[in-house]
């Protein structure tokens, strides 16, 4: 079977075509995005309240902030906010001093002056939750047999 010279011919210059199509369409607005973005790297980034300290004073407004915030929250769902207030306020009193410690400035930050609860606090809140909520001694089942 002889091959015909036309089919071969065409397809050396498709391919050629092609292959000049996409070296030939270059974008002048990706040349320009990419110096753009290379400018916005070089620009250092604001570590300021990473790297700062949370006053004692922040810390006591955050406790006492986010200790009323929880009871309103418990008690919003109660049937019997009366006799739950005691339980609900020393409960949340343990999850803000627990959350307390390691709070950062911009945790800090959000939580007083934003108003915004950071996913971090999130995560200290439900540690914090299972810490505060296990230091309750567990009930014992009743002994049937012999002294317990």
């Amino acid at each position: 079977m002889k091959k015909h010279p036309f089919i071969k011919n065409v397809c050396v210059v498709l391919s050629v075509a092609s292959i000049l199509l996409i070296v030939g369409c270059t974008d002048e607005k990706t040349s320009a995005n990419k110096t753009q973005t290379a400018s916005a790297e070089k620009t250092p980034i604001s570590h300021t309240l990473l790297n700062s300290a949370v006053t004692s004073s922040d810390k006591q407004k955050f406790e006492k902030t986010f200790e009323n915030q929880c009871v309103e929250r418990e008690l919003k769902n109660s049937a019997n906010p009366e006799n739950d207030k005691a339980r609900v306020g020393k409960a949340c009193e343990c999850i803000a001093t627990f959350m307390m410690k390691d709070l950062t400035a911009i945790e800090a930050e959000k939580f007083l002056i934003e108003h915004e609860n950071a996913q971090s606090l999130t995560i200290k809140y439900e540690n914090a939750a299972y810490h505060c909520l296990q230091q309750k001694t567990p009930l014992t089942a009743p002994h049937l047999f012999g002294k317990p």
